[in-house]
């Protein structure tokens, strides 16, 4: 059997490496005109799928980061395909990633507590990633959690989540998470007013005792993490504080706040008062916060702070003292504030409303130097007139929310909730240009780049709140739409609706690809949570197991097929840590780790190390193995883990094989060894006769063959010393390992050789 094996792997394998060089010429049986007639398709939906379609193998131009609502995760998907890529998750578990159910995950998550409670979901809402003068730069993503005030951030070099910071004095937000244009502070603003440091006070001492706020967390770039203990806030009126935006170029230096309950109203239906969302509606304007935060962080540095919960605080009186924070009328209950890519504008809409308001900030800054304010609100903070500050209003239509800008100059995009529709005009002018509807009572859209200095254009996403008739009936609760709109020309055209099926996404981010420079592997041993070498990574032939008192610590290595050590054995009662190091090399080669009965799941990708911990609390005999599918001997990966009850004393025994092998059966093993090593000597004279070395891919797919080579040397030899000594059983047994390893080198080296007929590699002269 073994021998047929070989003999069809090498038949195979001599195909592959005479090159294959014939191209399917067949033609599919049906035409496009009767795939069109069968399916009811017209051009127009030829051409959107066209615009979409993205061949086997082929890239994506963006990769689009979208919050992922309840879920407390990021959705990541590429544009313009929209296929859904990776789901990061922020702050709640999840298991295929091992997040929360590895020890250095779980440490992230008990960052997260609010005031010693863990909190097991999160609400995410507005993503944002770093910049550099403006421009996203795509090394980190922040992203906040709506229903407890925290911002998580995630590396993008891994895509794993490395820290949460839990705000200190806020007991909810909305309006983050929003960079400064060198990501020098990361924007998170109130929404519910309430006592700062999460404090009490009667809701009858709402105006003098609540109170909204700003926080400023200061990013190191260098460490990758917020520096709490160089961040500050202001405080604010107990308006309900929303989204924020850093202005930039000629605005850098500030940023602006919208709110919506300037009323400061407090409900209560059921002791028969209106409810909030008539008390909280009242008004014709609520206010936009503007605020030189470049200036407060001066007052901050020099000391002029209140201290609530050991975080420093600008208070109103202060911040009014020193010109930090004024406010200006804006269209009631606005949503989205959005800065211009040169900083001279800032665009409101307000839900309530049907236009658009473009605010100058030349005309802020005039009315700042001349101190021509229209009065002060009750806390004292100077209000400048919106007709002073105002470059134009446009109508738009109705529920106006959001707005991205695009390539073109003056060019923005508003959603339009009521009307769900998209409609793109002109800032500078203050003319609609174009309108689209959606499908539908969209929220948030994103436009590629649309937050940065040199939007990016091309493609716009309406963020769908409802799908209703759009997909396949899955129950009452039906997913989210995302629809890919092409903006590249004088008119929108929709090409794509692509159901969320996981939480309620809000807002997304979207960058080039080619900005992104994710790992393939990490450096042999590291603890991805924080980036640096894993105190507990061993290499192959370092494994062991440590026992100190009823604490155990099992050094493992995973690489295909198999663990070491493979039995782990350990008394009822004992605390077992396994810290396993994924040895391959390989792109894609992620193990998994599962002990039977118990709640763990590890994912190990190529270079990690991570740890699982459980306590052997009942006596059994429990499988572990590998949870992903990693190689053609996946289901052999596994081992034991050896739970001895109480007071139990082993009686001397041996393992006994269920199979016996002889000398033939060894000689067997060997020729077909033999027979293997000369495919995998034809495929390496294949890819060193080509210029491999031009490939990075390629170059570490011949690393990690080499690897699996350099193993086969070892188990080679033991097979051999064995066969000397006449311990046939063992020297099959280990001339079968050879093998194991042959097979992996060879599968490896046939993947190198197809890439590299893929990618047009050249014969080396």
């Amino acid at each position: 059997m073994i021998n047929n094996f070989a003999k069809r792997f090498a038949a195979t394998a001599s195909v592959v490496t005479a090159g294959l060089g014939l191209t399917a010429s067949a033609v599919t049986a049906e035409s496009l005109d009767e795939v069109m007639t069968r399916r009811g398709l017209s051009q127009q939906d030829l051409l959107a799928a066209a615009k979409t379609y993205t061949p086997s193998g082929g890239r994506d131009e963006f990769i689009v980061f979208s919050s992922g609502g309840q879920s407390g995760q990021v959705i990541v998907y590429g544009v313009p395909s929209m296929r859904i890529l990776k789901y990061v998750s922020a702050f709640t578990p999840e298991p295929w990633q091992g997040f929360g159910f590895d020890e250095e995950s779980k440490r992230i998550l008990e960052e997260g507590k609010i005031d010693g409670r863990e909190i097991h979901w999160g609400d995410t809402h507005h993503p944002a990633i770093t910049e550099t003068d403006g421009n996203l730069d795509g090394e980190w993503l922040f992203i906040n959690d709506k229903s407890a005030p925290r911002v998580a951030v995630i590396s993008l070099h891994d895509f794993e989540t490395q820290q949460i910071v839990v705000n200190p004095i806020l007991q909810s937000e909305h309006g983050g998470t929003f960079v400064t244009p060198n990501s020098e502070y990361v924007i998170e603003a109130a929404q519910y007013p309430g006592v700062l440091g999460r404090g009490f006070a009667p809701l009858s001492e709402f105006n003098e005792k609540f109170r909204g706020a700003v926080t400023y967390w200061k990013f190191d770039r260098e460490a990758g993490r917020i520096d709490a203990d160089r961040s500050f806030s202001i405080e604010l009126p107990p308006y309900s504080q929303d989204l924020s935006d850093a202005g930039k170029l000629v605005s850098d230096g500030w940023s602006f706040t919208n709110s919506f309950c300037a009323e400061r109203y407090v409900g209560g239906i059921e002791s028969g008062r209106p409810p909030f969302e008539a008390g909280c509606s009242q008004g014709d304007t609520d206010f936009m916060h503007v605020i030189n935060w470049r200036k407060a962080e001066e007052v901050y540095l020099s000391g002029a702070v209140t201290m609530i919960n050991d975080h420093p605080v600008i208070t109103m009186e202060t911040a009014v003292a020193n010109d930090l924070v004024f406010l200006i009328a804006e269209p009631k209950s606005p949503h989205g504030v959005d800065v211009s890519p040169d900083g001279k504008f800032i665009v409101v809409g307000g839900k309530l409303d049907t236009q658009a308001s473009v605010y100058s900030f030349e005309k802020i800054m005039a009315a700042v130097d001349a101190k021509n304010f229209s009065g002060v609100d009750p806390y004292g903070i100077p209000i400048i007139a919106m007709e002073d500050a105002l470059h134009t209003q446009v109508p738009l239509g109705l529920g106006p929310l959001h707005n991205q800008y695009d390539s073109k100059p003056c060019v923005v995009y508003t959603s339009l909730y009521v009307d769900s529709q998209i409609v793109k005009w002109d800032y500078c002018e203050g003319k609609v240009l174009d309108k689209i509807s959606i499908h539908y009572n969209v929220g948030h859209l994103v436009a590629m780049e649309g937050e940065g200095v040199n939007p990016a254009g091309k493609y716009l996403i309406s963020l769908n709140k409802l799908a209703i008739d759009r997909f396949n009936p899955v129950g009452p609760l039906h997913p989210q739409n995302h629809q890919l709109i092409d903006i590249s020309g004088d008119t929108m055209e929709l090409l794509y609706d692509m159901p969320i099926p996981l939480g309620e996404p809000h807002y997304a981010v979207a960058i080039a690809a080619e900005k992104l420079q994710p790992l393939v592997r990490y450096r042999y041993g590291t603890d991805s949570r924080t980036g640096g070498k894993h105190p507990g990574a061993v290499r192959p032939g370092q494994e062991r197991i440590e026992r100190d008192g009823t604490h155990v610590k099992v050094y493992m290595t995973a690489i295909r097929s198999h663990f070491t050590p493979e039995i782990v054995e350990v008394n009822e009662g004992d605390t077992v840590e396994f810290i396993i190091t994924n040895s391959e090399r390989a792109e894609d080669e992620t193990h998994g780790f599962s002990v039977s009965t118990f709640d763990v799941n590890l994912s190990l990708e190529p270079g990690k190390t991570a740890t699982a911990k459980i306590v052997a609390d009942k006596p059994g005999v429990f499988s572990f193995y590998c949870t992903e599918f990693c190689s053609a001997l996946h289901l052999e990966m596994t081992g034991y883990l050896v739970v001895k009850p109480e007071g139990y004393v082993e009686e001397a025994s041996e393992i006994v094989e269920g199979t016996s092998y002889t000398e033939a059966d060894f000689d067997r093993q060997m020729q077909t060894n033999v027979e293997t090593q000369a495919v995998i000597d034809s495929v390496v004279g294949y890819i060193t006769s080509h210029n491999y070395k031009d490939f990075p891919e390629v170059v570490s797919l011949v690393e990690d063959a080499v690897d699996q080579l350099n193993f086969a040397t070892e188990a080679r030899t033991k097979a051999e010393e064995l066969a000397a000594a006449g311990d046939w059983q063992n020297a099959t047994l280990w001339a079968g390992q050879w093998w194991q390893y042959q097979v992996k080198a060879a599968d490896i080296g046939l993947r190198a050789k197809t890439f590299l007929d893929e990618h047009g590699a050249l014969k080396a002269e």
